[in-house]
């Protein structure tokens, strides 16, 4: 063992002065993240964050299932008809009674999500803002009666 610290050491040593370690990189810079308390999950959280990926995945099922519950109103507030509102409804509570019928992590309450009532809310949500663009836009301008295009007009 002590031979091949040798080796190693020399090798070091030579690098050292033909100036190999010169100019590198962060060179009299401190260390990120130097000072800061130890945390043994660091490089979970910089390869979450460096490859972007949403930290609800990490959660347990029922957890995620609550989530997306509380998530429903802002989910269903920009599709276009009932139905889809109800075939998302209907997908989620798929997933929910397919977690009830095995459950799996932590013992969490979570109940299938009332499609009447998300039908209900996203109905007054789309009267309100419908109500809204049509007192906040100005009324159509009265078409204008005896113009004609130039192309149309008579000659005379």
């Amino acid at each position: 063992m002590d031979n091949w610290e040798a080796t190693v050491e020399a090798r070091i040593r030579t690098a050292q002065e033909q100036g190999e370690f010169d100019n590198l990189p962060g060179t009299g810079k401190p260390i990120p993240g130097r000072g800061q308390p130890y945390d043994e999950s660091w490089w979970i959280r910089s390869f979450l964050e460096r490859e972007k990926i949403p930290t609800d995945l990490l959660l347990p099922t029922p957890l995620r299932l609550r989530r997306r519950i509380e998530q429903v109103p802002d989910e269903v507030r920009d599709l276009p008809t009932e139905e889809s509102v109800r075939a998302f409804v209907a997908a989620l509570n798929a997933e929910i009674v397919s977690w009830l019928r095995t459950p799996t992590g932590p013992r969490v309450a979570v109940r299938p999500v009332n499609a009447d009532e998300v039908v209900r809310r996203w109905r007054a949500e789309r009267a309100e803002a419908v109500a809204g663009a049509s007192a906040a836009a100005p009324p159509p301008a009265p078409p204008r009666r005896g113009w004609r295009p130039p192309w149309r007009r008579r000659a005379g």
